[in-house]
């Protein structure tokens, strides 16, 4: 069984290559979200996996609130394994999702990295790729993917696949921590005059932070800055306050 997380699309078509290639059924970590469904029946499945982004040199916040809440049944010890996408370094991702799954029973055998457009633009200075950067990293991904299920496969995992980055522990010792403590809560996201109305940004958000009223939408207090409201939009409506007019947006262009 895969369990994924995605925003933007990359984790998804992550998930769903591995799929296909190991015969597992997918479960969206959004959508059990939405249903209240945390509870699964994993016997059947020959090995799990885990796949999401990563944010702030960290699993992403809606990632972990659902291994914080799954309940497995029938798990016998198969092997774990966790793929993440990132736009640059992954800092210890790996080892925070280790301590999680361990603290549920599951012992994480290897965790793999797959480079991928950049996607996160709330800061002054960060914006999504140059089209030329995210076509590289789009055209390069799959060979990645290939290399990750090679590796899975022989079941002992493989560090040369998962970039931590040079300053790894700086970043996910320090600025995951205050990311994690500080960025939940109340946004200035707000939807412009250019809303249609589809209630998309309702759908995709994986905290249920966000609800129609009237003919608007209006968020709450449990945002987790995932950004899967503000790229996924389709007519760019959703901004952050002002410092997001001017930015790009990303959807992965093969499942989005």
């Amino acid at each position: 069984m895969i369990f994924y997380f995605s925003a933007t699309g990359n984790s998804y078509w992550i998930a769903r290559l591995l799929g296909e290639h190991f015969a597992l059924p997918l479960v969206s970590v959004t959508e059990a979200a939405r249903k209240g469904a945390y509870r699964y029946d994993v016997s059947a499945s020959e090995r799990l996996l885990f796949v999401f982004p990563v944010h702030s040199w960290g699993p992403s916040l809606s990632m972990l609130s659902f291994i914080r809440r799954m309940e497995l049944t029938g798990y016998a010890g198969q092997p774990v394994h966790a793929v993440c996408s990132c736009g640059d370094n992954c800092g210890r991702t790996d080892r925070i999702l280790q301590r999680a799954l361990r603290k549920r029973g599951l012992t994480l055998l290897g965790t793999y990295s797959v480079t991928m457009p950049n996607s996160y633009i709330l800061l002054p200075s960060f914006d999504i790729d140059p089209e030329p950067v995210a076509a590289r990293k789009l055209a390069e991904a799959p060979a990645r993917v290939e290399a990750i299920i090679r590796a899975i496969e022989t079941g002992h995992g493989d560090p040369s696949l998962y970039h931590a980055g040079r300053f790894a522990p700086l970043e996910s010792r320090l600025v995951y921590p205050l990311f994690r403590r500080f960025i939940r809560g109340r946004t200035r996201f707000h939807a412009t005059d250019a809303c249609i109305r589809c209630g998309l940004c309702v759908t995709v958000c994986p905290e249920g932070n966000i609800r129609m009223e009237g003919d608007r939408p209006v968020w709450s207090d449990r945002c987790v800055q995932c950004l899967a409201c503000i790229h996924r939009c389709p007519t760019r409506a959703v901004e952050d306050g002002t410092k997001t007019q001017n930015k790009g947006r990303y959807r992965n262009p093969e499942v989005c």
